[in-house]
């Protein structure tokens, strides 16, 4: 069970992540678009689990990888404007998250 806190911080990274993505998406990773659909934060607020979904481009493996190798910048801008809120920002460990395509997929066999 999440704490109260805990699910504060779970917002306000998947808000403020979600805005880094969406300003520094034709820069950093080509012009992908990238949603942050769930953030999970450890009980003692050092690390984040970050679900990605990409969508808009052909080789989602390869701008995943490019958001993996950016983890380091990515982290910078959150802790430039989190960094008030929160005494330390929280290590990042991005996941992809692929149940929008596990629900077209599923969609598709419905139809037939």
């Amino acid at each position: 069970m999440e704490s109260v806190r805990q699910q504060k911080v779970n917002k306000l990274l998947q808000k403020e992540l979600a805005e880094i993505f969406r300003s520094e998406a034709r820069a950093m990773f080509g012009g992908a678009f990238i949603t942050v659909t769930v953030v999970r934060v450890s009980p003692d607020l050092g690390t984040a689990k970050v679900y990605l979904s990409i969508m808009a481009t052909k080789d989602k493996a390869a701008i995943f990888k490019l958001v993996n190798e950016q983890n380091y910048l990515i982290r910078k801008r959150l802790g430039m404007i989190i960094g008030k809120q929160l005494r330390v920002v929280p290590e990042l460990q991005f996941f992809l998250d692929d149940s929008l395509d596990y629900a077209m997929k599923i969609e598709e066999l419905l139809k037939k």
